[in-house]
């Protein structure tokens, strides 16, 4: 009996790859969260409640959270409008404008919050016309918002334009074929295709606004109790030299992203397998 050939693999030595990945998650990740562990332990488990549960705090969560929720709700849906034109769509400066969406990436956060602020104060560009109306974005939570929603985008374009790329047309033109309509075909042929990828970038964004300091800090106004942010504070206190304060704060907000990111990998593989038919 001939013995199976053995596959040759491009990257050669498991135990060495395996290695060298172990080392560096190590190094970049596990590690720097298991400072956080060690720090937050300097304080008495009742100390570090109160710590975490004080008014101001809890103040700061709920500004987090809800501003958080509410960008990458609106990142969800103009993200897949942008996704859709530039996938669908031939127009001219189409390159271009694909280009743009990762300017996000490429900004440094203090740069866009010095800019969006610079235009939405009662004397910008875009804050004079709202004031009119009596509109304040500058030093609010919706400015807050903008800035959260300008960073987010990206992450929800680039997950849903690979998988309309991939999508084959042969079923929307099925579906117009046995009479079904743009909307219909949308929300039962489309829509279910694209939902985990749309999921997916819904809570990277969802994740990414919430440990956003250097856009929002400028626009905030960082008034406590109304417009701010967890981040903020924790900053706060490691300029007071609080470090076991800053680094429990920050326990909880990782407990946070850790549980948005388990829920999104629920939340997909539910979905893939409802796509495929096997759920």
């Amino acid at each position: 009996m001939k013995k199976k050939r053995k596959q040759r693999r491009v990257i050669p030595g498991f135990g060495l790859s395996l290695g060298i990945t172990v080392t560096l998650l190590s190094l970049i990740v596990v590690i720097p969260l298991c400072s956080l562990v060690v720090f937050s332990s300097q304080l008495s488990f009742s100390e570090f409640i109160s710590t975490v549960t004080s008014p101001r705090v809890l103040a700061s969560y709920r500004v987090s959270f809800q501003t958080a929720l509410v960008a990458s709700l609106i990142n969800a849906v103009v993200g897949l409008m942008i996704a859709w034109v530039l996938v669908r769509y031939q127009f001219p400066g189409k390159r271009i404008m694909d280009g743009l969406i990762e300017v996000p990436f490429a900004l440094p956060t203090a740069v866009a919050g010095i800019s969006l602020t610079h235009m939405t104060v009662d004397s910008g560009w875009v804050g004079s016309i709202f004031h009119k109306f009596g509109i304040e974005i500058a030093y609010t939570r919706i400015g807050i918002t903008i800035a959260l929603v300008f960073i987010g985008i990206p992450f929800v374009v680039r997950s849903v334009q690979p998988v309309l790329e991939k999508l084959d047309p042969q079923y929307e033109e099925a579906a117009s074929m046995l009479g079904a309509g743009r909307t219909y075909s949308f929300f039962r042929i489309i829509l279910p295709e694209i939902f985990p990828a749309l999921v997916a970038g819904f809570t990277m964004a969802f994740a990414r606004s919430l440990g956003e300091y250097g856009s929002v800090v400028f626009i905030a106004g960082n008034t406590p109790f109304e417009t701010e942010i967890t981040p903020l504070l924790i900053m706060s206190q490691l300029q007071e030299y609080d470090y076991a304060s800053a680094t429990s704060i920050a326990l909880v907000m990782l407990a946070a992203a850790f549980l948005i990111l388990f829920v999104n990998a629920v939340l997909q593989s539910r979905a893939s397998k409802i796509v495929s038919g096997i759920g």
